[in-house]
């Protein structure tokens, strides 16, 4: 237990019972005499001058940037439902100075954690001076053994905290909570801030707003520099798509420009970290980790874990890789330590804490027990090793008045036995920001999340960061979970601000090679091909199809009859419904796909892709069969066009486009191979042919090239063996083996890979042959051939 000297030290909280708001007016907004703050001031006189109309306008343009960007959040509810980024359109506006003052305090906070991190994995003089009682060491989950005694690479263990501040209704800041672990949201305030610019665009600019972009700028400087990361790569590690802030890891790899890995991207060979590229491995020595701890290294750490990567420990104690933040960070959230920070301040800082914390009290004490115990009525009660806010942790904390109902004993004998394993928190009242509800302005709680990086010039505060905003009076209604409101946060000086950007200023600019594109990168763009191509075919087939449906004779019967059977062999299944629900599942894939690589995928494919998805699953199970069916598919076609479009005109050449463009190729041939085989053979039913050039866009194609009525061989020549014509089978084996040549053949630098090779022999095969020689047979084997290319480069580059 702590020495007497050294006990918690509660903060004193802000007295709320001394506090009388004004009605209905939002505490940041007006002083204490009910003016508007100076600060305030040019916003409301502009707001003030709008119409309703006019700010519907406004607010509407903020939220249509969010959807077409795709900005989401995940909200685990039961159904792992992914959710629109709930945005509040009024920012939360700060005084220059304030901030700066507010800013020095956390700085300082930085700088304790810090040298926290550096004690308990290191000398531990903070236990064995009384400092910290040894539980909240030794009992604590967050404290890894394997990495006591490593020294990071550089001498720091944190680059990047981020901390949960509460104002009261008096203006004094707390923090409520220290995030260290994997400090999330920096990406949602970008995305918050051009929103909310968007929104109020004159009045932003007129206000002098301190802009966000130097701050991201300084901190991917300070890790380009990292003493790790000299002859390595920089990524973000996510635990992947399913994690609720994917969005989020993703646009802050885009923004930066750095890759975002998962653990299955990784191996460690001899103690250095590599990322699967399908150049090979390629060393990584910088990683911005997004996933806690514990999972990163299932060897040493979680052997649980199926998101990691083994040997992670390993190259971090070879001083191989930094990790950002360092592993074991989580420590430093724990709730308990609230308690202790000021004595802790004036032992490592020789300060005291310029920002004082929630008054908190770890029942692991008998004096904090029986204070806690006395004064239930102001009380929270949680779990000691938590990780956040109280107001976070959905049915993990409550109120002392709702401790007293639950139970029938003494509350003191409960505390007396389940103490170690609790805090108890003075209830807060937070301050309010305004909220636009139901067309007026109304006052709602809110709380600060602000990041602070470590650069090369110390610790640097975005200035700003987001504020959340509770949906209604409780303070528990602020967590996103609860259906809290994320809002932008302006800090505005009385002088113009500067406008930082991201581009380098230097005269030679660093470029990341084409290959380093990792495996699973390349897996999901070559599937994505896949999926958007086969999505394609099997819509032209339907079209076809229900055209010839709404007008079948006695003679059509047996050709809808036919294809109706070969759709069943694909999975189409059109007794189930004209546009049978299994059309979806191509598109569904491709969506999954370009899901797992956002960091790759421009917004407006991404807009494109789900817009086509939105509207198959209107037109799937309530089209009639005929031509309603037919021009329902017409409309899904044209979407796959616009996307389509979209990716070609605007995807970079990369090694990447490589790979989208072999897996369309391949599909494609695939496709049409399949349909030669299926309906030009001699028994093929009569109008199988017109069909066959109707599905490959190519009617108009036939007519002028051939002065005859349509039969096998015409449409051999034209669908199989025109190296001109960008529907044939021929024209895809050119394709896909132009960008084989361009992939990087590692592992045969003198000769042709095997998937080259492979590529040759297909596509010579085919290239040599005439109309008269194509029979059903060989478009057999031309399938089993294209099948056998995608296994052969999964196997070479996947």
């Amino acid at each position: 237990m702590a020495d007497e000297d050294h006990e918690a030290e509660p903060a004193i909280a802000w007295n709320a019972r001394d506090y009388v708001p004004l009605p209905g007016v939002p505490d940041e907004m007006v002083n204490a005499e009910g003016k508007v703050r100076p600060v305030w001031q040019p916003f409301v006189n502009a707001l003030s001058g709008m119409t309703a109309s006019e700010l519907s306008e406004r607010f509407a343009r903020a939220d249509r940037y969010l959807r077409d960007a795709g900005v989401f959040y995940r909200a685990y509810d039961g159904q792992d439902d992914t959710r629109a980024w709930p945005f509040s359109h009024i920012p939360v506006i700060i005084d220059d100075d304030e901030w700066q003052a507010l800013a020095d305090g956390l700085k300082q906070r930085a700088d304790l954690l810090e040298a926290m991190m550096a004690d308990f994995y290191g000398e531990n003089r903070l236990v064995s001076e009384g400092f910290i009682p040894p539980a909240l060491v030794a009992s604590n989950t967050e404290f890894l053994r394997p990495l006591v005694g490593i020294d990071p690479p550089g001498g720091h263990y944190l680059h990047f905290v981020s901390f949960e501040v509460g104002r009261g209704p008096d203006g004094k800041w707390w923090v409520l909570a220290d995030r260290a672990q994997a400090p999330s949201g920096a990406g949602f305030a970008l995305e918050n801030r051009v929103a909310a610019s968007r929104a109020f665009s004159g009045i932003y600019g007129d206000m002098h707003v301190r802009r966000v972009a130097g701050f991201f700028g300084a901190f991917r400087d300070a890790l380009q520099g990292d003493p790790a990361g000299n002859e390595g790569r920089i990524g973000v590690l996510t635990p992947g798509p399913a994690n609720e802030t994917y969005y989020e890891h993703a646009y802050i790899a885009r923004y930066l420009g750095i890759s975002l890995l998962e653990g299955e991207d990784l191996i460690v060979v001899n103690d250095r970290v590599m990322v699967r590229t399908v150049a090979g491995p390629m060393p990584v020595s910088v990683l911005w980790r997004r996933l806690d701890a514990g999972f990163t290294d299932p060897l040493e750490l979680n052997p649980n874990s199926r998101i990691g990567t083994p040997g992670l420990v390993s190259a971090i104690r070879a001083g191989n890789l930094t990790m950002v933040n360092a592993l074991g960070s989580g420590m430093v959230e724990t709730r308990a330590l609230l308690a202790f920070l000021p004595a802790l301040s004036r032992r490592l800082l020789n300060e005291e804490l310029k920002i004082p914390s929630v008054a908190t009290w770890w029942c692991g004490q008998e004096n904090e027990r029986r204070h806690v115990a006395e004064n239930l009525d102001q009380m929270l009660i949680g779990p000691a090793y938590s990780r956040m806010p109280f107001f976070d942790d959905s049915g993990q904390s409550f109120t002392g008045e709702r401790l007293r109902a639950r139970k029938e004993g003494s509350v003191a004998r409960w505390l007396d036995k389940r103490g170690p394993w609790l805090v108890g928190q003075e209830a807060v009242k937070l301050s309010t920001a305004p909220a636009f509800i139901d067309g007026k302005l109304a006052p709602h709680p809110f709380s600060l999340r602000v990041f602070a990086a470590r650069t090369r010039d110390g610790w640097k505060l975005m200035p700003g960061g987001f504020a959340r905003i509770g949906s209604s009076d409780d303070v528990a209604a602020i967590a996103m979970q609860s259906g809290g409101r994320a809002a932008d946060v302006w800090v505005v000086s009385q002088t113009p601000v500067a406008r930082p950007t991201l581009l380098t200023q230097e005269s030679r600019i660093p470029r990341n090679k084409p290959a380093n594109l990792p495996s699973r990168a390349a897996d999901n763009l070559f599937w994505l091909g896949r999926y958007i191509e086969r999505a394609e075919g099997n819509l032209r087939i339907l079209r076809a199809w229900h055209g010839r449906f709404a007008e079948v004779d006695d003679r059509g019967q047996a050709l809808l009859t036919r294809v109706e059977a070969y759709l069943d062999q694909i999975g189409l299944d059109l007794s189930e419904a004209a546009l049978p629900p299994s059309l979806l599942r191509d598109i569904d894939s491709a969506v999954y796909s370009a899901g797992n690589i956002r960091d790759r995928f421009s917004p407006d494919g991404w807009l494109a892709l789900n817009d086509l998805s939105k509207t198959a699953r209107r037109f799937v199970d309530r089209v009639k069969p005929g031509d309603d069916a037919a021009h329902a598919v017409t409309v899904l076609l044209r979407k796959l066009a616009g996307f389509a479009g979209l990716v070609h005109e605007n995807m970079y050449r990369s090694t990447g486009w490589r790979f989208l463009s072999i897996g369309r190729y391949l599909e494609r041939g695939l496709h049409m191979t399949r349909l030669l085989g299926e309906l030009s053979g001699a028994d093929a039913p009569d109008g199988a042919l017109d069909m066959l050039l109707e599905i490959g866009d190519n009617v108009m194609t036939h007519r002028r090239h051939y002065n005859v009525y349509t039969d096998h061989l015409t449409i051999t020549d034209l669908l199989a063996l025109d190296p001109l014509n960008p529907r044939s089978v021929l024209f895809q084996l050119n394709q896909i083996l132009a960008e084989v040549e361009k992939l990087p053949d590692h592992g045969y630098p003198t000769q042709m890979s095997p998937l080259h090779r492979e590529t040759v022999r297909v596509q010579a095969g085919l290239a040599v042959m005439t109309a008269d020689t194509v029979s059903t047979d060989y478009y057999l084997t031309l399938e089993r051939d294209f099948e056998a290319l995608s296994d052969c480069l999964a196997r070479n580059y996947l």
